[in-house]
């Protein structure tokens, strides 16, 4: 394929969460994988005709990515009420008609999508999940499994490929290959330039999942610092940066929230606020980049040594953070 793929991503407004997730994977199909991606969450500046614009969208894209969802599923499939989610129940009775009208074409083109959190069952039954090819999604990165199969799905490439018909992304408006990354760990491959005196390097459990490298922001009694923040030289020397994010396993508080940023050469980038059990994956393109810093926190901590105390004799909570990088990762 020579020309850069336009897709369309085909949901339902599920929750903020839900809207959240498909906007985060719609910039990094842009950014990362270089396709033409049409959402509605960027087009919504105006007053518009949305029927008349999902029809558009629809007969334009190369590829249509459903998005599964438990609400989606229902309005696709025509299970709900037709005054409900009416823009989904209409961009379903499109899609059902262009597999009606060219049942081969349109399952090439038609890619149902599963995102982190979701689940295959949430697949609309007419896209048949289970006898036909769908893409699971569990991180937002070049290197993911799900991603790279829906690369070559979108570049009409095997899924064992020659020599010369390696998955790939799509730049200037070419395919090309994915270049063979090297992924380093962070916490080994580099020192902190500066590290906070509640931040330590070790081993995590996030969800589960045991991370053997990783930085850990916790406070016994009370924090030291408000934000545990954790600084690294770059030196322009890596090209991608890559993490877990999430509340340690271990927690104490089960119930807090855990805030994480980037700061790129002190530019802030696109964070995550998570819960136990909720982690996130950030990718972040680092090529050029001299200084990484990450922040760690949670809003309701006590920031002030003194006040801490007298809460602590009070019985009260301080807010306390337990909150973890896994397997921090650059790639060159």
């Amino acid at each position: 394929m020579s020309s850069r793929p336009r897709v369309f991503i085909s949901y339902s407004h599920d929750d903020e969460d839900h809207k959240t997730l498909v906007r985060r994977f719609a910039e990094f199909l842009h950014k990362h994988v270089g396709l033409e991606v049409h959402l509605d969450q960027w087009a919504d500046g105006a007053r518009i005709d949305w029927s008349k614009w999902a029809l558009r969208q629809l007969k334009a894209a190369d590829y249509t990515l459903a998005i599964a969802s438990p609400v989606y599923r229902r309005r696709t499939d025509g299970e709900e009420p037709p005054h409900i989610g009416r823009g989904s129940q209409f961009e379903g009775a499109v899609l059902r008609d262009q597999l009606t009208g060219n049942v081969d074409e349109y399952t090439a083109r038609i890619l149902p999508v599963v995102l982190p959190g979701r689940s295959i069952e949430e697949i609309p039954q007419f896209l048949n999940p289970h006898s036909t090819t769908h893409y699971v999604v569990r991180r937002f990165s070049v290197t993911d499994d799900g991603v790279q199969s829906l690369v070559r799905a979108i570049a009409q490439r095997p899924e064992n490929p020659g020599p010369a018909e390696e998955p790939g992304v799509f730049i200037g408006g070419a395919f090309t290959p994915f270049p063979a990354h090297r992924k380093l760990l962070l916490t080994t491959e580099l020192k902190p330039v500066s590290k906070g005196p509640d931040v330590q390097l070790s081993a995590v459990r996030i969800d589960g999942v045991h991370y053997g490298n990783g930085i850990a922001y916790r406070c016994s009694m009370f924090c030291s610092e408000p934000r545990g923040v954790v600084e690294y030289d770059l030196g322009r020397r890596y090209r991608a940066f890559e993490t877990t994010v999430g509340v340690l396993d271990d927690a104490t508080d089960a119930g807090q929230t855990g805030h994480f940023e980037v700061f790129l050469d002190s530019v802030a980038q696109p964070g995550a606020a998570v819960k136990l059990g909720s982690p996130a994956t950030l990718t972040l393109d680092v090529s050029e980049v001299l200084r990484l810093r990450l922040v760690a926190y949670r809003t309701d901590t006590t920031a002030h040594p003194m006040l801490a105390g007298a809460r602590i004799a009070g019985g009260l909570s301080n807010g306390l953070p337990e909150l973890g990088w896994g397997n921090p990762a650059l790639y060159t």
